[in-house]
C-alpha cells in the first residue's frame, strides 16, 4: 500500500506558494505557464494532491528556478 506524506506535500505546497507569491505570478500566470488546471495549482498549494515530478520540473521552469528550489523547505 502506497503511503502519502501529507506533511510533506503541504510544505512542498506552502513553498511552492511562497516562491510564486516572491516572484508576483498569480495562480492562473503560472497554470497557463505550465498548461495545466488553475485549480490543480491551488490543490499543489494547499497540499492536497502530490503532483508529478514531470509538473514540479515544469512549475520551476515557469518560475525561473532550479527544481531543486521546489524542495528548499
Amino acid at each position: 500500500m502506497k503511503k502519502v506524506d501529507n506533511y510533506f506535500l503541504k510544505c512542498f505546497g506552502d513553498n511552492l506558494r511562497s516562491i510564486r507569491k516572491q516572484k508576483k505570478i498569480t495562480q492562473e500566470q503560472l497554470a497557463n505557464d505550465v498548461n495545466i488546471e488553475i485549480s490543480q495549482i491551488s490543490r499543489i498549494e494547499r497540499g492536497v494532491v502530490n503532483t508529478s515530478i514531470s509538473n514540479v520540473h515544469l512549475i520551476a521552469t515557469a518560475l525561473h528556478i532550479e527544481t531543486k528550489k521546489m524542495f528548499d523547505f
